[in-house]
């Protein structure tokens, strides 16, 4: 993020009376999901493995370095709708003979729905993103790979992939839900719950486009919530990962000790890059999602889930991790490497953990026309966290005890609510949660000469740069 953690309301106190230019305090671990992203092309150490070992793949710094050189602009804002992605990929694509280019379907609202292959190899893979419409990160990442095979397709890595296997894509497999950036369909469902049902046209394309590949192996590609912290560490999610069970039992069966064994390979090559930063992602068994259904019908499935990294608000770093992860897993499974790594790498990470708010506003006196001044702390939530824009207040009280990505200390201060933000619905006048939290800041009981005003999100004058 681009403040600091404030942590001594003092501190904090004194940075907010300063005549000029608001300050953010100091103290507190960082507040991002990790430490700063390593400069673009700087050293990395390799990934383990030798070859001939199990898990050998090319060095992370190799792969790191073709991102680089492959990495397609374009898509730099992560808020791209469907013609933004394919403006960007098709020039790509139809650069090289080595790409096969299907239209599959339509969506709901009626867009087209594609899937791109490429490779010649008897391995059959097949990857699927942004199921959730607001899900990106690994759509970035897939048209940096198609760069690579179009552009550098002598490269070892992307040479051993093209022979040894077949490898099928769907990028941006909700479409409309990319084009309000939401995680829903048109239809309002949730496409990863329409396995069993299939209501949805996105649901039937996908499971119609399995069916007939019945690939080896799967790679359902999402991003979640930045505020999840590994284990029962403060450090935030980089990259989670599952493989899916099949049934509630949660078995270890062949399908699943594969997709185990690739994900070994996956976490020794993201490792240098966001080592103590990767989770397991609950294997509670779901009979609506497709992972779970898709492991059932024998693909062996991996879920990869990109969470935050901080000091990177469109995830661009966890696009070029996405990226050395996946051309590691590829060419694992194209030469079968990944065979006697075993499950231990996957099971021994620790899991998924509690979920932390946003920003906590603490220690304010909340001024609400026609009510008595009132001591609340204030809990606000962002549409867009990590651009710390869309805040809403989630909740209103006594929060002292509660845990926030970030903690903005106003003690002493005077909160006035904007009337955007106030239910005249009723006799009186309220503060609800769901509210938009735009509030203005004055030492001052009447409001007057106020010191800065949030508007969804935190001013310039306060933000941590």
């Amino acid at each position: 993020m681009r403040y600091q953690t404030l942590r001594d309301p003092r501190m904090c106190l004194a940075a907010l009376l300063l005549a000029t230019g608001l300050t953010a305090c100091g103290g507190g671990p960082p507040a991002g999901a990790g430490p700063a992203a390593p400069r673009p092309g700087g050293p990395l150490p390799p990934a383990p493995g030798v070859p001939g070992e199990p898990g050998a793949v090319t060095a992370t710094a190799e792969l790191a370095a073709l991102h680089d050189r492959m990495r397609v602009s374009g898509l730099d804002d992560r808020r791209f709708d469907h013609a933004t992605y394919w403006r960007v990929v098709t020039p790509v694509l139809e650069s090289s003979p080595r790409f096969r280019v299907e239209e599959v379907g339509r969506s709901a609202e009626g867009r087209v729905l594609k899937t791109i292959s490429f490779g010649e190899g008897p391995v059959s893979v097949f990857l699927w993103s942004q199921m959730h419409g607001d899900e990106s990160t690994a759509s970035m990442a897939l048209a940096d790979l198609y760069a690579a095979v179009a552009r550098d397709p002598d490269h070892p890595t992307i040479q051993t992939i093209l022979e040894g296997s077949t490898v099928h894509t769907l990028p941006v497999l909700n479409p409309d839900g990319a084009e309000r950036f939401q995680r829903r369909n048109a239809q309002g469902i949730d496409i990863n719950r329409d396995a069993r049902r299939l209501a949805t046209p996105e649901g039937r394309i996908l499971k119609e486009v399995r069916d007939r590949l019945n690939p080896d192996f799967g790679f359902n590609l999402h991003d979640q919530g930045i505020g999840t912290r590994v284990g029962s560490s403060d450090r935030g999610v980089a990259i989670a990962l599952l493989s899916p069970p099949f049934d509630e039992s949660r078995e270890v069966n062949r399908v699943r000790h594969r997709a185990m064994e690739v994900m070994g390979v996956m976490i020794q090559a993201m490792d240098p890059m966001v080592g103590g930063y990767v989770a397991k992602y609950d294997d509670t068994f779901n009979p609506r999602a497709f992972g779970d259904l898709i492991t059932q019908w024998g693909t062996s499935t991996i879920l990869v889930e990109s969470g935050g990294w901080r000091d990177d608000p469109q995830k661009q770093y966890l696009r070029k991790v996405n990226f050395v992860a996946l051309a590691a897993a590829l060419e694992s499974m194209a030469t079968g490497s990944y065979r006697g790594v075993g499950r231990d790498l996957y099971l021994d990470l620790p899991p998924n953990g509690r979920r932390i708010g946003d920003l906590l506003v603490l220690g304010g006196t909340v001024m609400i026309p026609g009510l008595p001044p009132y001591p609340a702390d204030f809990m606000v939530s962002y549409e867009q966290p990590l651009l710390e824009q869309g805040g809403r207040i989630s909740a209103i009280g006594d929060l002292g005890d509660t845990e926030a990505r970030d903690t903005l200390s106003v003690e002493g201060l005077f909160l006035f609510p904007a009337d955007t933000a106030l239910d005249r619905s009723g006799e009186g006048v309220q503060i609800q949660p769901g509210a938009p939290a735009v509030f203005t800041v004055s030492r001052r009981e009447d409001g007057s000469n106020p010191l800065w005003t949030f508007r969804g999100g935190p001013p310039e004058a306060i933000r941590r740069r």
